[in-house]
């Protein structure tokens, strides 16, 4: 990187690293520090006078000749620290004090600090500093907002794309971001610890797998070089988990990492954690005793109640839920009966409701268009939606009283599903035919079909795979509830992001001949070239740069030349 692109600041900060290298102080110290003590524990359990040692972040700094305060933020939280020049240099040599601490720190650099703990005249818990060490020098200043004399914040690091793309920024300035993912490692915590204490065993399955299996959505494709054949990127994971059970397990679960090549938007990422456990000798119903449960669980873990703010909406996940049928959910609100109903019938009552459907879908599609767009987002408080057409589940066991549905449930929450439950297919001659079905829909044009028949599965339930009951969370939408966060990209670490606009670096002649052609858009060669006041040279090499990065343009038209902006 050239000083040129370089901010003020940033270049200033490199002056700084070299002057303090000249002193003899490395400003990247290999040895371990012994951080004996934190922020919130010192000012929660205040002992005068006490020795400490802390190491964080400078976040403020205010110097006042002899003695300064800073603001030291580590993982904990921030607390204020005491500088007094002739405590810290008791001797003849101020340097430490007058040069480095007043002149060679900038904020945001790591430091080190030995020092007892006492209360100011305003009953602050501050460090009265013995002495200190440069740990790490920051040669990019952080974005922090600024407070006025009248309490208004300025500046604030609120831009979504900034924030995403720079989430270590993210984290330093904004500590409530931090807060989120704190809940987010407490509700995998509380999930793991329920299914722990129920006997059940986490497990670990395949991401790269030869058959894109156990849910409908377009994979991620790569190859593997030494076996020449293609590989996807894992859609769900729950034709493995069944593999297990076959395999004599009780229970199993896995918080999976799954990756769809489809679209984002605020509720999904092709990147996202989902966790699904399976169970044997059980069923849905008995599935949905336990998931009431385990979210009642789960949510007093993260917010201390089962009640959680989401927008508008007040949730709370205490047990138990209301359980609607989907059949009866249509009726509710539509006042259409889909019993008994044909593909064609389903077709034209979906069309008579508004809603857009086409020749391609199915009955089970047809049936999810009209749930989707009239029913599911009436239901704020959790919900479980039950009794699923056949067409619509092709994992999940027949309904014990009636052929045509299926012993599923999904979870309704403000809206949106956040779980999903059957009991499971176990007959390897119906899912075979359930399989072939799937391909049909997907030669049709339905792209929600699933394109694949895993033979291995088929051959693994042949084998014989006990009664089982299978429960699907989707992580990220989870914690998006239980910490109001209406967007995907606020609960993931590194929400997936469009490329960064690379920064253009001109030299002084690329930038007078981009700066007339950016103020015009488009002119003539020679005219432009003339009004720049560039030789010949100069203007050859200008010209060719701007059109090698792509930024100008040069066309020919009836023997004229030309230079538009790209």
């Amino acid at each position: 990187m050239s000083f040129i692109e370089l901010s003020d600041q940033e270049i200033q900060r490199r002056e700084t690293l070299n002057k303090i290298r000249e002193m003899g102080i490395d400003p990247y110290p290999a040895a371990l520090y012994p951080v004996t003590d934190y922020a919130k524990d010192i000012k929660e359990k205040f002992e005068d006078n006490k020795e400490v040692c802390i190491a964080g972040r400078m976040m403020s700094q205010r110097v006042m000749g002899k003695a300064s305060f800073i603001e030291l933020q580590d993982s904990t939280g921030r607390i204020q620290v005491y500088f007094n020049r002739d405590e810290m240099c008791p001797g003849e040599d101020k340097t430490l004090y007058n040069e480095v601490f007043k002149k060679l720190l900038d904020l945001g650099d790591f430091i080190g600090i030995k020092g007892t703990v006492f209360k100011t005249q305003v009953g602050e818990t501050s460090v009265n500093v013995k002495e200190f060490t440069l740990l790490s020098k920051s040669l990019k200043p952080l974005p922090l907002p600024k407070t006025d004399a009248d309490g208004k914040v300025h500046d604030a690091f609120t831009d979504p794309e900034m924030r995403y793309r720079q989430r270590y920024a993210d984290l330093v300035v904004n500590p409530h971001v931090k807060e989120i993912f704190i809940k987010r490692t407490k509700l995998f915590n509380a999930m793991r610890q329920f299914f722990n204490d129920a006997g059940y065993m986490e497990v670990e399955t395949p991401i790269l797998q030869s058959i894109p299996g156990g849910a409908a959505a377009r994979p991620f494709v790569t190859h593997h070089n030494a076996l020449d054949i293609p590989l996807y990127m894992r859609i769900a994971n729950e034709l493995y988990l069944k593999r297990l059970i076959v395999g004599g397990f009780d229970g199993v679960y896995e918080f999976s990492k799954n990756f769809r090549n489809e679209g984002m938007d605020r509720t999904h990422n092709p990147e996202f954690t989902a966790m699904e456990i399976y169970v044997s000798y059980k069923d849905y119903n008995w599935m949905m005793d336990f998931t009431e449960r385990l979210l009642e669980h789960c949510a007093i873990a993260v917010n201390g109640t089962t009640e959680a703010t989401f927008g508008e909406h007040k949730v709370d996940f205490k047990a138990p839920y209301a359980r609607v049928t989907m059949r009866q959910s249509i009726l509710d609100f539509t006042g259409f009966d889909i019993a008994g109903k044909s593909e064609d019938e389903l077709r034209a009552a979906a069309k008579g409701m508004g809603i857009d459907v086409n020749e391609t879908m199915g009955k089970g599609k047809l049936i999810d268009e009209i749930f989707g767009e009239k029913c599911e987002g009436n239901y704020i408080q959790p919900t479980f939606i039950t009794d699923y057409p056949k067409e619509m589940s092709p994992l999940c066991k027949s309904h014990r009283n009636d052929p045509e549905l299926t012993e599923r449930f999904e979870l309704m929450v403000c809206g949106k599903e956040i779980a999903n439950a059957y009991s499971e297919l176990n007959d390897p001659i119906d899912q075979r035919e359930r399989f072939e079905e799937q391909v049909r829909l997907a030669e049709k044009g339905d792209d929600e079909a699933g394109q694949f028949i895993d033979q291995d599965f088929l051959r693994a339930l042949e084998y014989g795979m006990p009664p089982t009951s299978g429960l699907g969370i989707g992580m990220d939408r989870l914690i998006m509830f239980l910490t109001n966060n209406p967007s995907i990209q606020e609960v993931l670490f590194f929400p997936q992001m469009r490329p960064e606009a690379k920064k253009l670096t001109l030299s002084e002649n690329e930038k007078a001949i981009f700066d007339i052609l950016s103020a015009e858009k488009e002119m003539e060669l020679n005219a432009l070239k003339n009004q720049t006041g560039l030789s010949n040279k100069q203007w050859d090499l200008g010209i060719k740069a701007l059109t090698k990065m792509g930024v100008a343009a040069v066309t020919k038209e009836n023997d004229v030349l030309t230079v538009r902006v790209k």
